[in-house]
């Protein structure tokens, strides 16, 4: 059984008063399996494992929340956008063992999640670097003739859109990387299916 590892991204904009420094929040969702053998276990994510819009089921994932204060000027016919502060808000769903692992199958486990976790990491930092980019070309973006503050929004969508698809392609070259033959996903699913 072949499963993959995806990203899954959830954009909306709530432009409300703009405020300091903000820090992803970051919340680990497991899911239950189960398995006395590492063989198991990877069987029981096969059954278990999140499906991602109906295209099998995944090993693990990342999804995130992002929404946005923003606040906007009128300057001199133009409008500016002076402030943007993201709340950030990324889950990983991770397999977890419903049941305490006899010793050796539990240190084979142990090097498998933490490998899974460290992948997932990867993701998330790909979303934060994400933000930090649509932040640094938020702030002080700036549309001519709109004075009510209409344009900027529609200009602010189409380069918020270019960032988000760089970032999902980013994700997606990981993913290939460590999933192909000897990457680094693929040893993990070997070393567990044939350890204990």
């Amino acid at each position: 059984m072949c499963f993959r590892l995806c990203l899954v991204a959830a954009f909306s904009a709530v432009p409300i008063a703009a405020s300091a420094e903000w820090k992803a929040v970051e919340e680990v969702k497991p899911y239950a399996i189960s398995g006395a053998s590492g063989a198991a276990l990877y069987a029981s994510i096969g059954e278990r494992g999140p499906s991602i819009d109906g295209r099998g089921r995944t090993i693990a994932h990342t999804t995130f929340k992002l929404t946005w204060t923003r606040k906007y000027e009128p300057q001199a016919g133009s409008c500016v956008l002076v402030s943007a502060r993201p709340k950030l808000i990324i889950t990983y769903t991770l397999p977890k063992p419903a049941q305490t692992l006899p010793a050796p199958i539990r240190a084979s486990w142990e090097r498998f999640i933490a490998g899974i976790t460290q992948h997932e990491h990867v993701h998330g930092d790909h979303i934060k670097d994400m933000v930090r980019e649509i932040e640094a070309m938020s702030v002080g973006l700036a549309v001519a003739d709109d004075a009510g503050c209409r344009k900027i929004r529609g200009e602010l969508t189409k380069r918020l859109g270019e960032l988000s698809a760089r970032q999902r392609e980013r994700s997606r070259e990981f993913d290939r990387v460590e999933m192909s033959e000897g990457g680094n996903i693929r040893q993990l699913i070997l070393a567990l299916v044939n350890g204990p």
